[in-house]
């Protein structure tokens, strides 16, 4: 997550609001060389403007915006994992989500069928795949290792048996301890 926030075009209203950021382009640039660029959606860019002036904000497209990492903070909410519909038994897309914390470097599967670990590839944003070939057998295991504290959480048993691709599936825990 990140507080933003907008000050150089006069419909900003220069107070942050939080935007969750869910894929950062790395290595992209702006036109102006800077490192960060984020897509924020119209809501976002409507958070950002003064009263009234949403939509003079929204048309401007470019903005410089000032930010912050903040960690994300969900209370009383457990990891979600959505299964991506294209999914199938040689298949796997998740997208990853309520995880506390500051992201996440590195998704692991463990099937039934597999004698340890796989490491999944970062798809876009929350939604980490893998392709293995081979059939995987469920139920499956999910290991997420979170970006800063490299700390390790475990979604046990988070796909079950007759899983169905497009379902969702909650968890009974987070990295706050949940």
């Amino acid at each position: 997550m990140r507080n933003v926030k907008c000050t150089e075009n006069e419909a900003c209203s220069g107070n942050p609001v939080t935007v969750t950021i869910t894929d950062e382009c790395p290595g992209c640039t702006t036109s102006n060389s800077e490192t960060a660029h984020f897509d924020l959606s119209g809501t976002a860019f409507g958070a950002l403007a003064k009263t009234g002036l949403a939509d003079q904000l929204r048309n401007a497209g470019v903005i410089q915006l000032e930010y912050r990492m903040i960690e994300c903070d969900y209370p009383g909410v457990t990891v979600q994992v959505r299964v991506d519909p294209g999914s199938n038994p040689y298949y796997l897309a998740v997208a990853i989500e309520y995880v506390e914390g500051n992201g996440i470097s590195k998704v692991e599967l463990q099937a039934q069928s597999s004698n340890g670990w796989i490491n999944m590839r970062d798809s876009s944003g929350v939604t980490w795949a893998v392709n293995t070939g081979v059939v995987l057998q469920p139920p499956f295991f999910i290991r997420l290792t979170e970006e800063q504290s490299r700390n390790t959480l475990i979604l046990t048993n988070i796909i079950p048996v007759g899983w169905k691709a497009g379902q969702t599936y909650r968890s009974r825990v987070n990295f706050n301890g949940n």
